[in-house]
């Protein structure tokens, strides 16, 4: 739904003025294309004309899976009813309808233009609520095919994660979903780490990630080919870690997104998937290294070219020698229309020159064109690999962009890695993932593929980009806990190993929470990876906080990390009460009701927790805990609430709230709408954005004089 968010939308899609000497015509990709017979006989048309049609616009409900449900309630029962019979210049809008292969109806897609949108003042209501929402972490703007390789991988809590080229985060922010699944479980056994080459690109991914609020989340700036084998200590040794799960959605030429980057109609070519192909097989390469026997990777572009998909796929699993098979995913998602992976294809030069065999390959094209950029010749190894279970969405099947994914199953150590421990010849054991030097390379069927640039292994790596401050873990006899322990009432299970700083000198100003398993990756890879940032915030200095006995207040982001391990500093609060602390900046304590009022008055002031707990026989109310950090003043109390949270909150407990453009004191467009739509509009189409050391923000309240609230 890019056009609902930004003025320069239209340029995004290609509707504007911005693209008005974009022709789409290119005449060698529907030559190409044509030849190459990847479209099902007599749909080429189609396929072209459905290429030159804007995408639609697509969102996916994101959070954990209580909060998820009532958000989707509220688009359901508030803002898609309201749509569906509306008429605009007797134009009937079509409303927006779910993904039919995605689960649960998490996702959405809609037709709706914003030429539409801006003439109607409900749709200008559901376009602040979608700009809300998506500040807040509760929806995610993402291309419909985008979503599909998160959802092949089969997360479960305890998975280990690598997200090899992350940025811009959407589908990071899937992984960490996920692994959430279960939200009375406050630290899941795995984590996500996501890493991009980018170090600018890096904070943008922080910024994606950070509305999760996971504690199981490390962003960290490497080039995926040579990405560093981390370990980890297992009972006081030293061992390799092993990934799950991998996501290796490499760089691609992207002539899927066609529909949304207009500038790739005139900027086609065959030569940028010769060009890509070697860095996308040395990604691949690497990342079945250090994926664990059992595992799962999923390889995926936003390219329909065989040269960077089963080219790819075929020369991987001709070196593993039966290490990797695909996996079958045809039933994982029902509703899901695609095209079964080719077998055969060719290769053509810019020139228009086709090569069938590298046989033909002049020795001048020798650097250009590769070997593994054709099909296996021999017949059995072939029909072996099974390259039709791979999947390539075509535009015109169900109106999205173009796509291909293909799911790797580990089933033995690669082969370049085995080694056989005496006596026991038949048990292969997996030698660590290498740090491999210029002159390491594997060997394919007439040629060599160099693994690297790579340096030769080094005590400490150089690091390139921003300077970040150093993770720095307190000791269980810190003395910051001292106060946090007796004020709060910590659990005895709370994990005071697990958080951590940023800084060697001064007070602390702000501590965080990582997973016990991150914190063993932390520890045991300082020398090893750049890592950007980690952790949930949980307490924030409060230099007032001291004389009421605690010098550091409760953080809105970690609340739901922290809690369970709090056992004082509790209010139990009605919808009633949450509709006052939420819409008023400091009301008095006689304001909340009987229960809370009493609870709040027993207690000395500071920070504190507010917490809904959903009644299952009031079904009209959230059906999902809600908890707050608060503060409670003398005679009053207060939320510590950012303004999109609050306004996500408010909405889940029936307030509708609508910032009027003509209200006292706001502005049209003031100078924080202003940044927040530039970001909004970088995030949605992976501009780089500088959050300088990770794009942190405080939780304070905000107050909004023209924002108006109504029951509903």
């Amino acid at each position: 739904w890019v056009s609902f968010f930004h003025p320069y939308s239209l340029v995004f899609q290609g509707w504007g003025a911005g693209y008005a000497d974009i022709v789409k015509e290119n005449k060698l990709f529907e030559h190409y294309y044509k030849e190459l017979g990847l479209v099902p006989d007599g749909e080429f048309d189609q396929f072209m004309e459905a290429m030159r049609e804007p995408l639609p616009s697509t969102i996916r409900i994101t959070g954990y899976k209580s909060h998820a449900k009532e958000i989707l309630h509220c688009l359901k029962e508030k803002y898609f009813k309201d749509l569906q019979e509306l008429e605009i210049e007797e134009q009937k809008i079509d409303a927006p309808q779910p993904l039919s292969w995605y689960p649960d109806e998490q996702a959405w897609h809609t037709n709706i233009s914003r030429k539409i949108i801006r003439k109607s003042p409900l749709l200008e209501k559901f376009h602040q609520f979608l700009v809300s929402e998506t500040e807040s972490g509760n929806i995610s703007r993402q291309e419909a095919v985008s979503m599909i390789p998160p959802l092949l991988l089969s997360i479960q809590p305890h998975h280990k994660i690598l997200d090899m080229c992350a940025a811009p985060g959407s589908k990071t922010a899937q992984l960490i979903e996920m692994l959430h699944s279960d939200m009375d479980i406050p630290f899941p056994e795995g984590f996500v780490i996501a890493n991009d080459v980018d170090n600018k690109r890096c904070y943008l991914l922080v910024h994606q990630a950070k509305r999760l609020n996971s504690p199981c989340i490390m962003v960290v700036n490497h080039d995926a080919s040579c990405i560093p084998t981390l370990q980890v200590d297992v009972d006081g040794k030293k061992d390799v870690l092993y990934y799950d799960r991998i996501l290796c959605d490499v760089p691609c030429s992207g002539d899927g997104t066609m529909r949304k980057n207009i500038d790739v109609w005139k900027k086609w070519t065959t030569s940028n998937s010769l060009h890509l192909h070697g860095l996308q097989l040395r990604i691949a390469v690497r990342g079945v290294e250090q994926l664990a026997v059992g595992g799962r990777m999923v390889y995926s572009t936003c390219s329909l070219n065989p040269i960077e998909d089963e080219a790819v796929i075929a020369a991987l699993l001709e070196k593993s020698e039966g290490a990797l098979e695909l996996a079958d995913c045809s039933g994982d998602l029902p509703g899901l229309k695609w095209m079964p992976g080719v077998t055969s294809w060719k290769l053509m030069t810019k020139e228009g020159q086709w090569f069938l065999d590298w046989s033909e390959v002049p020795s001048s094209r020798h650097t250009q064109i590769r070997p593994t950029m054709f099909p296996p010749k021999d017949p059995e190894k072939l029909a072996d690999m099974h390259l039709e279970r791979c999947m390539r969405i075509l535009p015109h099947h169900q109106n999205t962009g173009g796509f291909f994914v293909a799911v790797l199953v580990k089933k033995a150590p690669m082969p370049w890695n085995k080694r056989y421990p005496k006596g026991t010849p038949q048990e292969a054991v997996e030698d660590p993932p290498e740090e491999k030097s210029d002159t390491k390379e594997i060997h394919f069927k007439h040629f060599s593929l160099s693994l690297l640039p790579r340096p030769p292994p080094s005590k400490k790596i150089k690091l390139f980009g921003y300077k970040e401050d150093p993770f720095v873990f307190l000791t269980e006899d810190d003395p910051v806990f001292t106060t946090i322990q007796s004020f709060y009432d910590l659990a005895p299970g709370f994990p005071k190993l697990n958080v951590l700083t940023r800084t060697h000198d001064g007070k602390k100003r702000h501590l965080y929470m990582v997973s016990k398993e991150l914190r063993n990756v932390l520890l045991n890879n300082s020398e090893r990876m750049k890592v950007i940032n980690t952790g949930v915030k949980v307490w924030s200095r409060n230099s007032d906080g001291e004389e009421f006995g605690c010098a550091f207040r409760l953080a809105q982001e970690g609340i739901y990390t922290l809690q369970p391990y709090i056992r004082s500093r509790i209010i139990q609060v009605s919808v009633e009460d949450v509709k006052v602390l939420l819409t008023q900046e400091n009301p008095f304590l006689n304001k909340l009701e009987d229960k809370a009022h009493a609870q709040a008055k027993e207690m000395v002031m500071g920070s504190i927790v507010l917490k809904y707990i959903p009644n299952p026989n009031n079904p009209a109310e959230p059906q999902c805990p809600i908890q707050l950090c608060g503060w409670r003043g003398k005679t009053s109390i207060r939320a510590f609430v950012p303004r999109n949270e609050r306004f996500h909150y408010l909405r889940m407990l029936g307030v509708e709230v609508f910032r009027d453009k003509q209200g006292l004191g706001q502005k049209s467009k003031d100078a924080e709408t202003e940044a927040n739509d530039k970001m909004e509009r970088d995030v949605e189409e992976g501009e780089d954005v500088d959050l300088e050391n990770g794009g942190e923000n405080l939780s304070e309240p905000q107050t909004d004089s023209g924002l108006k609230e109504s029951s509903s």
